[in-house]
């Protein structure tokens, strides 16, 4: 795995997007959640999202996989603006892999039923799914687990499932949604250390959006700071904790990166 240090500091060989959302507008009723947002996702970036509670996070996530639409603007992967596709042919048209905060997997299946299932909808060939299955297993070391169900699975064994289901449709662009809450601190490093390891060894574009700061900070490239439904703050973790906008929308004046 890769080692994480305080901040990664990373020199982008490709500054080419491979993800972008442009002037997206959002409300609900009277509540504005998006404000003509604006965000760049470059081949080969680990981008995260930070913001107070009801920023609108979690929200772009589902935009970007159709969940729901936007009142306005456009999502655009490649060059190819994707608005009209359902969220399957964005999963397979488009490679987006997404990791919920909670759920994503069948509760009432084991570790490889929950495997074998997704890749059954995914995958026609079956040796190739099979060899998919049994690399999966193996990166994510879950052969301990093969059998085992939810009820007995601890929170960061659910967590490299959900990951693991995720990268069964080869994405090109994984969003990841809360995925350090409510997880011990070894867990969390094996956590950051295995979405390093996707992004250089598996050249995958990565999102994520948490409210710990710093675990984020950890594993990123840049960095954005939601606020009122606008990104007010944009660069990387060295530079954004130094900046105004950032610590007067988010941070505070007493944000320490230990």
């Amino acid at each position: 795995m890769s080692n994480i240090k305080k901040f990664r500091i990373k020199s982008f060989k490709s500054k080419n997007t491979i993800l972008k959302v442009e002037k997206l507008s959002l409300k609900y009723g009277r509540k504005i959640i998006l404000d003509n947002l604006n965000l760049q996702l470059n081949h080969g970036q680990i981008l995260g999202l930070l913001g107070p509670n009801g920023a609108g996070k979690t929200t772009i996530f589902n935009l970007i996989t159709g969940l729901i639409s936007p009142d306005f603007g456009s999502i655009i992967i490649d060059t190819e603006k994707v608005n009209k596709y359902p969220i399957y042919q964005r999963t397979l048209k488009f490679k987006i892999g997404f990791v919920p905060q909670n759920g994503g997997y069948f509760h009432d299946l084991t570790v490889y039923e929950n495997l074998k299932a997704v890749a059954e909808i995914t995958i026609n060939n079956l040796s190739y799914r099979e060899e998919k299955i049994n690399l999966l297993i193996s990166k994510f070391e879950l052969d301990p687990l093969m059998d085992i169900k939810d009820d007995f699975l601890s929170g960061g064994q659910r967590k490299k499932l959900v990951i693991a289901l995720s990268l069964i449709s080869d994405p090109k662009i994984l969003l990841l949604d809360e995925p350090f809450a409510a997880l011990d601190v070894m867990t969390i490093k094996t956590l950051q250390e295995i979405i390093v390891d996707l992004q250089s060894k598996n050249n995958i574009s990565i999102i994520l959006c948490d409210h710990q700061a710093r675990d984020l900070l950890a594993c990123v490239d840049t960095a954005a700071i939601i606020h009122n439904g606008k990104v007010v703050a944009h660069g990387t973790p060295t530079n954004l904790i130094q900046n105004i906008d950032a610590k007067k929308a988010y941070f505070g004046d007493s944000f320490r990166f230990n």
